[in-house]
């Protein structure tokens, strides 16, 4: 039986302090399916937190570290999944910011608040809790939250962590520097979108880029991030937003998040920077690269105005790789920077970012980026989705919605209960799993 979010199992027990059973989604191997185990999470430790998780989503991210794709990343068995959202169930020793019942979104580039760092205006990564994909352990101990016992063998084996957070399961252990305290109210469903798509899209054209109202933008690759950059780029009342994809279908999508434009790369008879230059007469002042292949990198440093242009890299590119620029092409005043999690300093800052949502004065298109609502059981139905709807480049985010997997968190009256003390959000309590796509 699975807590209620307040260090406390359905039928009343307490789980502080004490190990919790539940299922999780555990890669064993690279390329391997993802295998439903039980899993013994244990209690937090030093400055961790454990979180009951609600919601996630599957982001590409994901799916690279499943595949192994980076042989030196490899670390198994390990829990994958880093956008989520859920209740603190209980906190070790030290943590003060943070309680049972608190609603959070686990985020993958941490904040200790402490550090030279976090304390500096120039950087949001943080010394201790930034962004690793070679971390596997938590920072504390080096040890693991997670354990399972070896379907071939009977060992019991320790289960890796996924990027600070291990969202494919129905609890986790964070760092408190990982856990985002948010408004209690806010839908929760929603709000995982934060953890790393939308923060990082929409903060890449507020914070990187500083996109200025009249502005020109030109967006390479309309995947989640891409659309989180347009909305970003129209909040900030950007003249011109350029979509850049081989999907045309993709333009519909994007017009809900801003774009005026949109080339269909396969269609075009003369390289991309030379179309967009025509377009701005001498190109775009901002241009987001998020694809993460080399020449279409080259093709958004190309797309900027010389001068002033400036190019944001938000895609994951492959090592060895290197820049596909020349030393002396930036001497034409064109400039480039990287961007991780969109600059923002994510326990100082997001918390704010959704206050404003929740009262009106930000208005972010949360439910333009969800195509598809699945229950947990039903995860690997989802990466496949993911890796089937890639090929169209049509998929932006799957919700998997662990709340009602098997229906054993809580019963419906027990939701109803909590609900009322306003600390489990309203969509889960519905009486049914339902399916839904949003295209």
């Amino acid at each position: 039986m699975a807590s209620n979010g307040n260090g406390s199992l359905a039928n009343g027990a307490s789980t502080t302090g004490k190990p919790i059973k539940c299922k999780a989604a555990v890669a064993w191997g690279p390329g391997e399916p993802l295998v439903m185990e039980e899993v013994e999470v244990a209690p937090p430790g030093h400055l961790e937190v454990r979180v009951q998780l609600l919601f996630t989503s599957i982001c590409h991210t994901d799916l690279s570290f499943l595949n192994g794709e980076n042989e030196q990343q490899r670390k198994f068995p390990r829990i994958l999944g880093h956008e989520a959202a859920g209740v603190v169930e209980s906190v070790g020793d030290g943590v003060e910011d943070l309680a049972p019942g608190d609603h959070v979104v686990p985020i993958f580039n941490g904040e200790c608040g402490a550090c030279a760092y976090c304390e500096s205006g120039k950087t949001n990564l943080c010394g201790a809790y930034r962004v690793n994909g070679f971390k596997s352990t938590m920072a504390s101990d080096g040890g693991t939250r997670f354990a399972v016992v070896d379907r071939s063998s009977g060992e019991r084996r320790q289960v890796y962590h996924f990027l600070n957070t291990s969202t494919f399961a129905e609890y986790t252990v964070l760092d408190a520097g990982c856990a985002v305290k948010i408004h209690p109210k806010a839908p929760l469903h929603k709000m995982c979108l934060l953890s790393c798509g939308i923060s990082t899209g929409v903060g890449a054209a507020w914070n990187t880029a500083n996109v200025s109202a009249g502005s020109t933008v030109a967006v390479f690759g309309l995947g989640a991030v891409g659309l989180a950059v347009a909305e970003g780029a129209r909040l900030r009342g950007a003249a011109r937003i350029i979509g850049v994809d081989i999907n045309p279908e993709k333009f519909t999508k994007g017009k809900e998040m801003g774009v005026t434009d949109f080339i269909d790369t396969k269609a075009c008879d003369k390289p991309v920077h030379e179309v967009i230059r025509e377009m701005t007469d001498g190109g775009v002042d901002y241009s987001f690269e998020c694809t993460g292949i080399n020449d279409v990198l080259r093709e958004a440093f190309l797309s900027t105005h010389d001068g002033w242009g400036l190019t944001v890299v938000l895609g994951i590119h492959a090592t060895p790789k290197m820049m596909p620029l020349h030393p002396m092409e930036l001497f034409d005043g064109r400039r480039i920077t990287g961007c991780v999690f969109g600059d923002f300093k994510g326990k100082s800052q997001l918390p704010d970012i959704v206050d404003k949502c929740m009262n009106g004065e930000l208005k972010l298109n949360f439910d333009g980026f969800i195509t598809h609502k699945m229950p947990f059981s039903d995860i690997h139905k989802a990466i496949k989705l993911l890796e089937e709807e890639d090929l169209f480049h049509r998929l932006l985010f799957i919700i998997v919605d662990l709340f009602f997997y098997n229906g054993i968190f809580i019963n419906i009256s027990a939701a109803a209960s909590n609900n009322q003390k306003g600390n489990l959000p309203p969509s889960v309590v519905a009486t049914k799993t339902e399916l839904s796509v949003f295209l």
